[in-house]
């Protein structure tokens, strides 16, 4: 292990967890939009909302709004779910763009659940389906490819510094995945395990299952672990460092703002939703 891989990760019992909101609906989809605010959304409740520190107010109506990403311009996109869709919004939440929906190279886009933007070339996506999962790429210039099949319950995505990796996970294999690209939107091959995840006690499947990833400066990766009422934190080289508790029991996603970690989820599917923030010092992004 590197010596630098523990810098300023703090032991568990030093991160102050401070729940912001208990919501009617499971909650998912963490971003911090272009004015330092968290856009968040709650799936069956068909909202995303938007938090400027004090309030809570309606940004847009989807239908399923799930993963979301922020784009170049300002403007967000946010995958759809239950409709097989994903959709870019500008700042009024209002919808602008189809980015994906129907098929990609005789591929169905079935349940597509988590979305990341490379700022130069276009955006990459999760569909997540037991066994057949897959990861899909659409570009800026209108270009569109499967990255990566065959996936089961492809769920959180992020892409390394360099833009040479993505780092998948599979939720129902409890585990990540690495995909190494030979270019954007093209797999050099097949997705190889980066890492397995610390297990359940319970023996249940449900009990494991990774769902959302965010990457942090050194490279780390934070894994939102579904069931594990936990962030798992994971270095460069794929080694367990730190489990950090979320007070969310179904702990679905994550996002750096500042110095403090977001964290989605709920209680229970489809409600009661709940947001945490993980309070580190100093800060760890």
């Amino acid at each position: 292990m590197n010596a630098n891989d523990l810098y300023t990760l703090p032991d568990s019992q030093e991160v102050e967890v401070q729940v912001i909101r208990d919501h009617t609906f499971y909650t998912e989809g963490p971003l911090i939009d272009a004015n330092n605010h968290l856009l968040y959304t709650d799936l069956l409740g068909g909202s995303i909302w938007r938090w400027d520190g004090i309030t809570h107010t309606l940004y847009a109506k989807g239908t399923s709004p799930n993963g979301q990403a922020l784009l170049p311009t300002g403007n967000n996109v946010v995958c759809e779910s239950q409709v097989g869709s994903v959709i870019e919004y500008d700042p009024k939440g209002k919808q602008v763009r189809l980015w994906a929906k129907g098929h990609m190279q005789n591929f169905e886009v079935r349940a597509p659940n988590d979305v990341i933007v490379d700022p130069e070339h276009g955006i990459y996506f999760t569909d997540s389906v037991r066994y057949v999962g897959a990861v899909y790429y659409v570009g800026f210039d209108g270009r569109s490819s499967v990255v990566a099949d065959g996936i089961d319950y492809a769920n959180g995505i992020v892409q390394s510094k360099d833009k040479s990796k993505l780092f998948v996970a599979e939720s129902y294999k409890n585990r990540i995945l690495e995909i190494t690209l030979e270019r954007p939107g093209l797999a050099v091959d097949k997705p190889v395990i980066f890492c397995d995840l610390p297990k359940n006690s319970n023996g249940e499947e449900s009990g494991n299952l990774p769902d959302g990833l965010a990457l942090d400066k050194q490279n780390r990766i934070w894994v939102a672990h579904y069931g594990m009422e936990a962030i798992q934190v994971i270095s460069k080289e794929g080694q367990h460092l730190r489990t950090y508790a979320t007070k969310i029991p179904l702990t679905s996603n994550l996002c750096f703002w500042g110095k403090d970690l977001v964290v989605t989820g709920g209680l229970g599917e489809p409600g009661p939703g709940r947001i945490s923030l993980l309070r580190f010092y100093p800060e760890v992004s």
